[in-house]
């Protein structure tokens, strides 16, 4: 395990162990979970990923400083949980790559390129990215990158069916990015089932996107009704054993426990709702996830 210039750990040894670093968390560059920092994916079977872009908003910014706040905040964690007692650094090798790099902020096109080129590099190296918005207009090139083999499934789990059309003039936009992956066939709509949708601020146009293309919407009354372990069993049918992604907006959470993002509705999930919903999925075939739309400190 070398030293970088800046004091912290980097895995550079062929076949040396990546384990979470454990300084004091205020001496140390913070990075998620306190995981190792790579310079590249060489040997990594996870890659932890950031995305500081919120230009696709239609309501409140900040959700570019997420993944710096979520890195600091991260690494109060310990790598053991203490249910399930796994630690995920002892069955793989888990590093924080540092962020997307941009060409230009300000042109949405050439974003979207550069999100798509990151990821089309992390899939050819075999290395599953698990990555933090941003806002969630980042899903569509992060699918562009990894969904080259063809249409995989989708749990997307969020207040928001996110398949609205253009918006002021774009397209790429955090209401849209799964009508862009769906029409240019990055996601199988019938193995795509989104949870928690509710709130004035969705339009009929989106539910009517959703299912007119088979999409499995689960409105929160209905999560509500069903309760998580009825709603995982419903998402794990509709995705199958097929590749799947998973993308999550912190906006499914109710706002009493998550206030700080970009579009909040209130009735949402619980923040243990949201953990044992997440924590159903265990054992899929997931070929990345992301967390987005962490807009500011209130949200941690």
């Amino acid at each position: 395990m070398a030293k970088g210039t800046d004091g912290t750990r980097r895995n550079t040894a062929t076949g040396e162990s990546y384990l979470p670093r454990q300084e004091p968390r205020y001496r140390e560059i913070a990075s998620f979970l306190r995981a190792p920092l790579a310079d590249s994916l060489e040997e990594l079977d996870i890659a932890l990923v950031g995305i500081p872009f919120d230009g696709g908003v239609s309501n409140r910014p900040g959700a570019r400083h997420g993944p710096r706040e979520i890195r600091n905040q991260s690494s109060m964690m310990r790598s053991l949980h203490h249910i399930t007692r796994l630690d995920p650094f002892a069955h793989a090798r888990i590093a924080d790559i540092g962020d997307v790099r941009f060409s230009s902020i300000y042109d949405l096109e050439q974003v979207s390129h550069d999100i798509a080129a990151y990821y089309s590099a992390i899939r050819r190296a075999g290395v599953i990215p698990l990555s933090v918005g941003g806002d969630h207009s980042i899903t569509y090139p992060i699918l562009r990158g990894l969904a080259a083999d063809g249409p995989v499934g989708l749990i997307h789990i969020d207040a928001h069916t996110d398949t609205w059309d253009e918006f002021q003039g774009s397209k790429f936009h955090h209401g849209g990015p799964f009508r862009l992956a769906c029409e240019h066939g990055l996601i199988d709509p019938k193995r795509t089932v989104q949870i928690g949708i509710r709130g004035a601020q969705n339009t009929t146009q989106g539910w009517d996107y959703s299912a007119a293309n088979g999409m499995r919407v689960m409105f929160m009354e209905e999560v509500d009704a069903l309760g998580i372990e009825a709603t995982v069993a419903e998402a794990r049918r509709v995705v199958g054993s097929g590749p799947v992604y998973l993308s999550f907006d912190i906006d499914s959470i109710d706002p009493a426990f998550a206030p700080g993002t970009g579009t909040p509705e209130v009735g949402g999930l619980t923040s243990l709702q949201a953990l044992k919903l997440v924590r159903g999925f265990r054992g899929l075939p997931l070929i990345g996830a992301d967390v987005v739309e962490v807009g500011s400190l209130t949200t941690l």
